[in-house]
């Protein structure tokens, strides 16, 4: 079921629970459900696919890096082999390097074209994961990869992207300073996400941070892949753990 902007502003939907109006305090994380899904057995990357000069499995965490001898030619990315996912909840921890950023996609494509400029280019939504605190360069927002929106939704905000292809901020989660302090710079961030029909959120360190509702017939994305990312550019690393899904009736 799709939901408009004006169904969760009446009812107060927010991922399931009730929406707090745009001046009051984030909502905080839920608890975690049971029955959820390991995406990453600690030890190796069975069920993930990636460029293998890039991505390893150090002292019990994912591992990606690129180097001035190991560069990697566009985005690159470690795909989750499980098929794709429709309404879930995805939670993970992340760490990178300040000198540039990083990503979890989720309902996203493998770019498989001869076009792609390596063998794990993927395109759709994606959740920032970046080693910065100051907005609006801070991990948490989404960002619409290899698509013509870019940064959608910026963390802090609630945001609907309206059928007519307009973005239109309908709310406010919490303020810069906020923000600046719920980052954990050089250590492990935890990030929840969860997509229910057209709507997605993601929590960060325990807050919410982003809100979205795609009410974009043409680009709204209903189910994909997911998908770990090491950014072209300048040689950075990122790591991940505790990776695990909740996949949503």
């Amino acid at each position: 079921m799709r939901i408009g902007v004006a169904v969760v502003l009446a009812i107060g939907i927010l991922c399931g629970r009730a929406a707090p109006r745009a001046a009051d305090a984030p909502a905080a994380a839920p608890p975690e459900p049971g029955g959820m899904e390991s995406l990453f057995n600690g030890r190796d990357l069975a069920g993930w696919d990636g460029d293998p000069r890039l991505w390893t499995v150090r002292d019990g965490v994912i591992h990606g890096e690129t180097t001035p001898e190991n560069a990697t030619n566009d985005n690159t990315f470690l795909i989750w082999q499980g098929g794709d996912v429709e309404d879930f909840e995805l939670r993970f921890a992340f760490r990178c390097s300040a000198a540039n950023n990083s990503g979890v996609q989720y309902r996203s494509r493998h770019v498989a074209e001869a076009s792609a400029r390596n063998k794990w280019v993927v395109r759709g939504y994606q959740c920032e994961c970046r080693n910065q605190n100051t907005p609006p360069d801070t991990p948490g927002f989404l960002y619409d990869e290899k698509g013509t929106r870019k940064r959608m939704c910026l963390a802090g905000e609630r945001v609907a992207w309206e059928a007519d292809g307009g973005k239109k901020v309908i709310g406010s989660l919490l303020e810069a300073e906020e923000l600046e302090n719920l980052v954990r710079l050089d250590d492990w961030n935890d990030v929840i996400i969860r997509a229910e029909g057209n709507h997605m959120c993601h929590w960060l360190n325990g807050r919410l941070v982003m809100s979205f509702i795609d009410d974009d017939p043409a680009r709204a994305l209903e189910k994909g892949i997911i998908a770990l990312q090491l950014h072209a550019g300048t040689p950075m690393w990122t790591e991940f753990r505790d990776i695990r899904l909740k996949k949503l009736p």
